[in-house]
């Protein structure tokens, strides 16, 4: 028999092998190893690599027990934080990334981060927004508990997301109800109701109204957008008939053919609800949804190097400083809007444009000390708007700061134009008033000024102690002086600080001069001098009001200087602003 020579081959490496695996196996015992013969072919065994566990693709049941271990997890304080405490203001995103979170120290900073986005005041120890959170659940558990707790009803889902309303109108009896126009007309018996009033809501509109409706009479009132769901009749022949009905135009049967949203009745606003069905649906599910984190988009703008891709929302900000204390000074922030440059949305024969604004404040140190934010909504009948876009909106906020070098940003967006967005920044040097010192706060041009109501004082836009005060702010930069018609007053403010006091009479005595000079002549159209005492003889702080009518002003350049002399203490200090007449 022939052999091949390659089974011989395969013969002699395999008792090599075998004679070599003896041999190391009895090395072994003696502590040696015993290399392999030559053969003449280099030879590598190959290393089995180790699968690493993290890695491996998990199976069925090791994923089910990895979920199942996760929701053993969220127990306690986290679970109740994610399915009560926040249940109504978290975002899906944000649900979802706290339930990924493999341990407590990643969920306690999770948290943390969460209120602080939501926070007005950033550098405040304390964050409204959650107080104001905890306070509405327990608000809501107090008055709206039903069979189950108040915050799980649809009415302490609402006031927790969306806090107080401005308005209620309740029928908590229910009865006899005469129904409005847009609604049919007629009268019928209702359920107990109750409908909420909302003038804005962030991220859903203006004038909201939200019904409730407890069909069940037991206290539980579920969130409706079917008006006719609290008609106890509707379902009852030939009762709660709309107008319309009694006047044999429509049968209450018809109701029901259209298969709509709601079941009102045949009215003379029926074919306006049908047309409206889709945005009620619309500002329903907007309602429900989480409360948007008030201008996030422009905060993320403030402290991005982001390029504009829309055109630039230009806007004009004036800065004034008034003393409270040595180590307080009011700093009012005035941000004016040319109308022109605002977006109108015209809806129902109404133009609606509306602004956001967002401002913070920080110190030398990039630390932010003072945010702030508001919208503002300019309104017109659509046939005057032409008119209107001539026209400018101003807004301003009052922040509170101790003297010293801080950094202010502002960024505003056109509402109706997302890509229509402005930012303004500059330096703010708040002042330091000694009490040694004669000093003054700065001198305010005004196109506006009055006495408030004394319920007003110290309060809402444009106050200052007892008297509006609307800065004429100037268009296109601080160069420019604010423009006044010769139809207006010419309106100044100013208050002065540390008056010298005689020690024997107790008064002061200080001269205040007033010039009002045309810079085209450098001569005086109005100079005046009044005593101190005159206004006020024991008083250390005085507040200097004057109204100017500019009819007799020709049109050109003007500046309005003020200078108080001190004879008790031998001080003077002056101020000046400019101003142009059209």
């Amino acid at each position: 028999m022939r052999i091949s020579g390659r089974l011989v081959l395969v013969a002699v490496l395999a008792a090599v092998s075998a004679s070599w695996g003896v041999a190391q196996a009895q090395d072994a015992s003696a502590g040696t190893t015993t290399p392999p013969p030559s053969t003449g072919v280099t030879q590598t065994p190959p290393t089995a690599e180790k699968p690493n566990p993290l890695k491996r693709r998990l199976n069925d049941r090791e994923k089910f027990e990895q979920q199942q271990n996760l929701k053993q997890e969220l127990k306690g304080t986290y679970k109740k934080w994610l399915d009560e405490d926040v249940l109504y203001i978290i975002t899906d995103t944000e649900r979802q990334a706290f339930k990924n979170l493999t341990n407590d120290e990643e969920r306690d900073s999770f948290m943390e981060n969460f209120w602080q986005r939501r926070n007005p005041s950033p550098d405040s120890p304390d964050n409204e927004y959650r107080d104001e959170i905890y306070s509405r659940i327990a608000y809501a558990n107090e008055h709206f508990a039903a069979g189950k707790p108040g915050y799980l009803t649809d009415r302490g889902h609402i006031y927790i997301a969306w806090g107080k309303p401005d308005d209620v109108e309740r029928h908590s009896s229910g009865g006899e109800y005469e129904r409005p126009t847009e609604e049919g007309g007629g009268t019928t018996s209702t359920y107990p109701f109750e409908v909420w009033h909302y003038r804005y809501l962030e991220g859903v509109g203006d004038n909201v109204n939200m019904e409730f409706v407890d069909s069940c009479s037991c206290g539980d009132y579920h969130y409706t957008i079917d008006r006719s769901e609290k008609d106890a009749l509707k379902y009852v022949p030939n009762a709660g008939l709309t107008r319309a009905e009694e006047e044999g135009q429509a049968k209450k049967q018809d109701r029901f053919a259209a298969g709509g949203l709601e079941q009102l009745g045949t009215g003379p606003m029926s074919h306006e609800n049908e047309s409206k069905q889709f945005d009620r649906l619309d500002q329903a599910a907007k309602i429900m949804a989480p409360p948007p984190v008030k201008y996030q988009d422009l905060e993320d703008f403030m402290v991005s190097s982001k390029v504009l891709t829309g055109p630039v929302f230009n806007f004009d900000v004036r800065t004034d400083y008034v003393k409270v204390t040595n180590e307080m000074v009011y700093v009012p922030i005035t941000v004016q809007v040319r109308n022109s440059d605002i977006t109108f949305d015209t809806k129902d024969g109404v133009s609606i444009g509306k602004v956001e604004i967002q401002g913070r404040v920080s110190n030398m140190t990039h630390k932010i000390v003072q945010t702030f934010g508001d919208p503002v909504e300019v309104s017109s009948p659509s046939e005057l708007l032409a008119s209107q876009q001539k026209a400018v909106s101003v807004y301003e906020k009052t922040l509170p700061l101790p003297p010293g070098l801080y950094k202010i940003d502002i960024v505003i967006k056109d509402v109706n134009n997302p890509d229509h967005l402005g930012r303004w920044t500059r330096s703010l040097n708040v002042p330091q008033y000694d009490d040694d010192t004669l000093g003054h706060s700065s001198l305010i041009l005004a196109d506006q000024m009055y006495r408030v109501p004394s319920k007003e004082i110290g309060a809402g836009s444009f106050v200052i102690g007892d008297t509006y005060v609307r800065p004429r702010v100037s268009t296109g930069g601080p160069s420019v002086p604010p423009k006044f018609n010769r139809a207006q007053n010419l309106n100044f403010w100013m208050q002065i600080y540390n008056l010298g006091i005689d020690e024997k009479s107790k008064k002061n005595n200080a001269t205040i001069e007033y010039q009002v000079l045309s810079l085209a002549t450098n001569k005086p159209v109005l100079d005046v001098q009044e005593p101190a005492a005159k206004l006020n003889a024991n008083a250390d702080q005085l507040t200097l009001e004057k109204s100017m009518p500019l009819a007799s002003l020709q049109p050109g350049q003007y500046q309005v200087h003020i200078k108080v002399n001190d004879a008790v203490d031998n001080q003077h200090t002056e101020e000046s602003a400019n101003f142009s007449v059209e």
